[in-house]
Order: C-alpha cells, then structure tokens, then sequence
C-alpha cells in the first residue's frame, strides 16, 4: 500500500486515537485534530495525544468551527477519517453543543475537503445511534434517532453523503456499535465499572438498563474495519456501513465479565434511567463482511481484559 497523507479529527479521543496510531503504523502521514474540549479530563487528552505522538502522528490543537480549516491544514490531503463529535448521550450537554459540534463543524470540515484536490475519499465516522432506541437493522432501515446525538449524526452523515452524490468527492459512512477497550472515556459504562470496582465505590446503574442488549465491540476490530476502507474507494463510495459485532451482551453480562477479571463484585446502584438510552443493538454486519471482509474476533472477555490491564497501568 502506498504511504498517505492522512487527517484524522477527533485524534485524542477514545477511537480516533486508535485509528490514528493504526494508520501510522501503516506507514501513513498522520495529521490528527483535536479541539481538546473539556467534556472530559483534558489530562486523558494529552495522555492519548503523547501516546500517538510517539507512534509519529502530528497533533495539531484546531477547533472545526473555526471556518478557516483550509489556512490551518495542509491541501496535499489523501485521506480524511472524521471522528471528532460531541459524544455520546448526555444530560450534560446543550442542543446548541451536538448542533455545533456535529453538524456545522462536519460543514465546515466538508468546505475544506473540496479545496483537498488529491481526496481519495472522505470517511465519516457514524454511529448506531442514528437507528434510535433499536439498532438491529440494515442500512438500508429509515432511520430513527431518539437523541440530540443521533439526529445531529445523522445530518452530518447526510451532509457528506451528499459530496458523494453530487460526485464532488468519494465519500461513505461508517457506523459503530457500542466500542470498548483501552482509553474509553470515563463516563463510559466499562471505564466507570473498573474504576468503581478497583476503588470500591458504588456503579451508577440506569433503571432497567441492566436487561439493555448491547454489541460490544473491541476497539481493535473496529479499527481494523475503518482502516480496510482504504483502496476500496469506487465500491465504498457513497455508502453507509455498520461495523461492530455480532454477537450481544446484556449489560448485567457486562457487570459480571468485569467482576470476573477483577475477581471482586461491584456494588450497584440504580438511579432514574435517562431519555434516549437505546434497548438494543445489534450489528448487522453482512454488508461489511461482504465490501471490506470485515470480521471481528475479539470476545467481550478478552476486550475487558484489555481494557482493566490498560486502567491499572494508567491510574
């Protein structure tokens, strides 16, 4: 494969670090942006971005609000793999935060790939999300956001699917189940078990979401589905593709893999469920397994294991 000139946003974060340290692995040029907001400790920033640093990625500190992308980044781009987004569903964060974030950012981010007149393709990093309170289905299903999140995703989504239509560029979308592992965010289910299981405090659990079905998906075999895209530009374009795992774990699953690599039980308490908390998902994977040979391996086991050696040597 020939060596790239790659842009990553959302390069200190939980999966577009990753993507970036497997991309320069590759032998890629790596330019990663990250607006490093405090949604979370920006202390877990800065230790994502020395760690991809390391691995020869270039960390450039750039908010995609600002309009002038194009006097701020290099045009001699092949690739661009957008992650940046404010996460997740959150009682924390304002419309205004996902509208501008999400929607107006991924605009601004589409108005400097056209000036990038060497774009391969344009890869948008999506999530099941956009499906609503069950994420069981093709790709092809109507989408049926129940959060801020969702609808601000899915309209970014459409925004630069639209790029492919107009044929100004190669452009397809990428939808993640439920990723775990190494650097998840704190506020995140896996994190939070581990640190209150190690610490001994309580694990605030939502009413009812121990019964939620979840594809919990190693961040390892995601990445290996991102990257695959590459060179695979006239049969991606223009497409939406799940990736995840088959397989589903309920959340109370999830408690007890924890407990067992812990080798400790975890005390629970159960607080008010939240709106917008999706039931199920499961992905289906048939149109990834069919375009990028995907095939993830990793056991919800083997990705907890991972993920609690990853804590103890950081925290």
């Amino acid at each position: 494969m020939n060596s790239m000139k790659i842009l990553v946003t959302g390069a200190t974060g939980f999966i577009g670090s990753h993507a970036a340290e497997r991309l320069s692995d590759l032998g890629h040029k790596v330019i990663g942006v990250d607006n490093f907001s405090d949604y979370y400790d920006l202390e877990l920033k800065q230790m994502n971005a020395n760690s991809i640093k390391k691995k020869g990625v270039e960390v450039v500190n750039l908010d995609l609000r600002d309009h002038n992308l194009a006097d701020a980044l290099p045009l001699d781009i092949d690739y661009i793999f957008h992650f940046a987004a404010q996460p997740g569903i959150s009682t924390t964060s304002t419309f205004e935060e996902y509208l501008t974030n999400n929607f107006i950012a991924t605009k601004y981010l589409i108005d400097y790939a056209q000036a990038c007149k060497n774009l391969k393709m344009f890869v948008n990093i999506g999530t099941s999300s956009i499906y609503g309170l069950e994420a069981t289905f093709t790709e092809n299903v109507a989408p049926k956001p129940a959060s801020f999140y969702g609808v601000t995703k899915l309209a970014a989504e459409q925004l630069v699917l639209q790029k492919s239509r107009e044929e100004v560029f190669n452009a397809c979308s990428l939808r993640l189940y439920s990723v775990i592992g190494p650097r998840e965010r704190p506020e995140k289910m896996y994190t939070k078990l581990i640190a209150c299981g190690l610490k001994n405090e309580p694990f605030t659990l939502y009413d009812g979401s121990d019964k939620h079905l979840r594809s919990f998906t190693y961040v390892g075999d995601i990445v290996d589905g991102i990257v695959s895209v590459i060179g695979k530009e006239q049969v991606v374009n223009g497409e939406v593709i799940n990736l995840g795992t088959e397989l589903e774990h309920t959340t109370q699953e999830g408690i007890e893999t924890v407990e067992k690599v812990l080798g400790k039980s975890i005390k629970i308490k159960v607080i008010e469920k939240r709106a917008g908390d999706q039931f199920r998902t499961k992905a289906n994977i048939d149109k990834a397994r069919k375009l990028l040979n995907y095939n993830p391996q990793t056991t919800l086991l083997e990705s907890v294991e991972h993920q609690v050696n990853w804590y103890k040597a950081n925290f």
